[in-house]
């Protein structure tokens, strides 16, 4: 089948990260899963062992939710002897809430699109260096209404232009409507 990038978009609750899973289980099951979540609360955490249940007992979790292509190139680097088939991040909208949070309060645009390019570098990076077939989950935020509040739009811009920088190199782009994925790309 050979490595590909596939950037799978959706709504909440769309069905993208399960669409994600059950197409890294169908090369093999050397799988990275990279989750990208911080449990800041009691539902986040409760969301995160409902995800972690689901997921098949043999495949690798990679916790990281900043920096994380550095943590996957690094991960990948050592499992060279046995290396991974598939690759999940799981998700791009999480690590977008990380990198900007990580801000200062009175960052503008250009700060926060700087911060999660650096991401989508790196997960780049680490996909150039990687063998396997990566799928990318992130949310399709632009289909809403305009946030009222200034980080609500930065959020939404950044998590925007990464969206279309990987849907740009990504060998296939979807769009995941009720659990179906629509192929746009």
């Amino acid at each position: 089948m050979g490595r590909r990038l596939t950037l799978v978009l959706g709504g909440a609750r769309s069905g993208k990260s399960t669409y994600a899973e059950q197409q890294a289980a169908t090369h093999g099951e050397q799988v990275l899963f990279v989750a990208t979540a911080e449990a800041w609360d009691d539902e986040m955490r409760a969301r995160i062992a409902v995800h972690q249940a689901q997921r098949p007992a043999t495949w690798h979790t990679l916790e990281a939710p900043r920096n994380t292509g550095a943590a996957i190139a690094a991960t990948l680097e050592t499992q060279r002897a046995a290396p991974f088939d598939a690759v999940v991040v799981d998700c791009l909208t999480l690590l977008a809430n990380n990198a900007l949070l990580a801000l200062p309060e009175d960052a503008n645009e250009a700060a926060a699109v700087a911060s999660l390019n650096e991401e989508v570098d790196g997960l780049l990076h680490a996909y150039g260096a990687s063998d396997a077939s990566w799928y990318i989950v992130s949310n399709e935020v632009g289909l809403g209404i305009v946030p009222a509040y200034p980080l609500g739009r930065l959020y939404r811009d950044a998590l925007g232009r990464a969206n279309q920088r990987l849907a740009a190199v990504a060998d296939e782009v979807l769009l995941m409507v009720a659990g179906l994925p629509m192929k746009v790309k």
